[in-house]
């Protein structure tokens, strides 16, 4: 007994010595759309997103490279076709002796090439995809910080609740120290037996162990409210500036799937970039024409520019056959897209489910609420009527113990069945955005 309560001294002067940091709900979403990790993951995988699109833009933009090039050779064909290159052929070049056994020549040649997509259907249908796939990610990012709204709102009402349950087991600690001091004190006028006064005592220690665990609790939902919010609380706690709520606002209407939430929209769209995936797999099997031109620069020496030429021309290309490549990915696009229609209607139904039984858990939550609203005003007033029996002489020790304990406990009950009603009520909105 005498560990416990040093211990649930040391517990309290380590809570007192924590800096208390107040924050209220309206400062939590600015806080945490700054720096929470979720979102910020989220926002990296739409920017991934977003870069696959812009590189479907080389579809219609042309693609410029340039190059310089220094060479040198003996090789009869290279080196007649380097001076004719730079334009310094003569007539004696045509010297048998010479066409066949050339002396080393140098090359220099600077080159600016274009290349310019006209038509390629494939690519078209595949700029589709990464613009599904992008919207998909941007969807996905919203519903993300609508999650994120309701973890930081159940967590701050946890830490509400917290803090509640600690003023209710302080207010039980002291009756309980009170109802002690008064035993002993008809102990010592022998108006009560020893056990009386051990019966208390137990009863003390209880309160005061569970009070321990209740400051607890107020740390933890600290701390997991500060890594929602991305902040260092070492040394610190937060406490909340508005008090938790202790009324419920009924829904009486069931409430419906919309096919307005961000993550339908989201999955819709992902399963429209698996389409757009088949359809450009089935472009693969078309031709593609293609325009290209280069401009020369050739010298004797380097980044010379004594001689240039350009070219000119456009390449229309056809794929008759790569070994199965093509429609083995075909066949791989089409069964990509037919698993995210399953996988849509499936996350539909689950939803579906969810929030069927979240109707059902508001219901019994608001049931819930109402009896133990009933329970704690009972005990409150058997509590009341046993204290003055127990003054009186006509109550045992053991039963105004009863009482007390009977109190505290549906008075948290109570608090614990408003927060369970307050979250499924928030819980069936975010289920219904």
């Amino acid at each position: 007994m005498k560990y416990k309560i040093l211990g649930f001294l040391v517990f309290t002067q380590v809570m007192m010595a924590q800096d208390t940091l107040r924050i209220s709900k309206n400062d939590l979403w600015q806080k945490a759309s700054e720096k929470n990790l979720q979102l910020k993951i989220a926002n990296q995988e739409f920017k991934s997103a977003q870069a696959d699109y812009r590189q479907s833009n080389s579809l219609f933009l042309p693609s410029i490279s340039a190059s310089h090039t220094a060479m040198t050779t003996t090789n009869p064909l290279m080196a007649f076709g380097s001076k004719l290159n730079q334009e310094i052929l003569t007539g004696a070049d045509f010297n048998p002796a010479l066409l066949n056994n050339p002396n080393q020549t140098r090359n220099y040649a600077t080159k600016i090439e274009v290349l310019q997509p006209l038509i390629n259907a494939d690519g078209f249908y595949g700029r589709q995809a990464a613009k599904a796939k992008m919207e998909a990610y941007q969807l996905q990012t919203e519903r993300s910080k609508e999650y994120l709204q309701l973890e930081l709102n159940k967590a701050f009402m946890q830490l509400q609740l917290a803090y509640k349950a600690v003023t209710v087991l302080e207010k039980a600690n002291t009756t309980s120290e009170a109802t002690l001091k008064y035993v002993e004190n008809n102990f010592k006028q022998g108006y009560l037996q020893k056990t009386d006064v051990l019966s208390v005592q137990v009863r003390v220690n209880e309160v005061k162990n569970q009070l321990q665990y209740a400051k607890s609790n107020v740390q933890n939902a600290s701390d997991y409210l500060a890594f929602l919010l991305q902040e260092d609380m070492t040394g610190k706690v937060y406490q909340p500036e508005e008090a938790l709520e202790n009324t419920i606002a009924v829904t009486s209407v069931a409430a419906t799937l919309s096919d307005n939430r961000k993550d339908f929209q989201a999955m819709n769209k992902s399963s429209e970039a698996y389409r757009k995936m088949m359809q450009s797999g089935k472009m693969s099997f078309l031709p593609r024409l293609n325009a290209f031109g280069s401009y020369e620069l050739y010298d004797t020496k380097i980044f010379g520019t004594a001689a240039n030429g350009y070219t000119v021309g456009a390449q229309l290309s056809w794929s008759l056959f790569d070994g199965y490549k093509s429609v083995g990915k075909l066949q791989k696009a089409k069964a990509d897209f037919q698993k995210s229609e399953l996988d849509v209607k499936q996350y539909k139904a689950q939803s579906q489910l969810e929030l069927n039984k979240t109707n059902r858990q508001l219901l019994d939550a608001e049931n819930k609420v109402n009896l133990s609203k009933l329970a704690f005003e009972q005990s409150q007033e058997a509590q009341r009527i046993r204290k003055n029996r127990f003054t009186q002489g006509l109550e045992k020790t053991t039963d105004v113990l009863q009482s007390e304990t009977q109190v505290a406990q549906k008075e948290l009950e109570y608090l614990q069945a408003v927060f369970e009603y307050n979250f499924t009520q928030q819980y069936q909105q975010f289920l219904t955005k």
